[in-house]
């Protein structure tokens, strides 16, 4: 089956149609910048902008950075405070004309490395994490996943984790990959002491660079960097998609 997976960031709106059998898109991703500010008129527009780009009338997965219930958004700690209690399964049917599904962008990456990455056929409780300007999270138990559990911002450290241990903050206060890997050495701590995984998977683009860090976290979890790199929202967000 091909779906069109779209993944919503901060900076760019990505997406490409993908087999879902397998993993992999069947062309090369197209994407757009995600307007600021992110309001939901413009960035539903943006992303329609994108679907017609791809002359695509099928079924549309897509990952978004907020809790999702229903298709309905229901936070908005880095996206506008306009989108809280938008339909967006509804306004992008209306947009675009496919039927449309949509996943917490975390819980997307996480899905496509429990179905095609370093996850797969992982039973046991499991911890994605991607790292990047904030950090997302997704928990799985045998293979199930726990929507929406946003672990980025909890309270840690005197504010969000996120704001302590986030790949962007290694760039923004010029520490090196020690002191980092330290500072996300004590989060990855806090986690293992609420969640006790057996396996923890670090993502986001960082994971490119993970023998850089890996050495400074002590987890009693296996730790393995993700696989499907950035192309991972998208095919979790169609992966979802075709599921439903």
């Amino acid at each position: 089956m091909q779906v069109l997976g779209i993944d919503v960031g901060g900076s760019a709106i990505k997406g490409a149609v993908v087999d879902t059998a397998t993993g992999y898109p069947v062309a090369e991703p197209i994407e757009v910048e995600t307007p600021q500010p992110a309001l939901p008129q413009t960035m539903i527009a943006a992303i329609a902008e994108l679907v017609r780009s791809f002359r695509w009338r099928g079924p549309l997965g897509c990952g978004f950075p907020a809790v999702i219930d229903k298709g309905v958004v229901r936070t908005a700690a880095n996206i506008d405070d306009d989108w809280v209690g938008i339909d967006l399964r509804d306004r992008l049917y209306g947009a675009t004309g496919c039927a449309c599904h949509v996943i917490n962008d975390a819980d997307a990456a996480g899905l496509a490395e429990m179905t095609f990455g370093a996850g797969r056929g992982r039973a046991g409780t499991v911890l994605v994490l991607t790292l990047g300007t904030g950090i997302g999270s997704a928990l799985f138990y045998d293979g199930r996943l726990f929507p929406n559990l946003e672990l980025g911002f909890m309270p840690f450290k005197g504010g969000p984790a996120e704001h302590y241990a986030a790949a962007a903050v290694r760039t923004r206060m010029k520490l090196s990959w020690s002191r980092w890997g330290g500072r996300l050495d004590e989060y990855l701590r806090q986690l293992e002491r609420m969640f006790s995984p057996e396996l923890i998977i670090i993502g986001g683009g960082v994971s490119r660079n993970h023998g850089n860090f890996f050495p400074y976290l002590q987890t009693r979890a296996e730790l393995l960097p993700a696989r499907l790199f950035n192309r991972a929202g998208i095919v979790g967000a169609a992966r979802f998609a075709a599921g439903r």
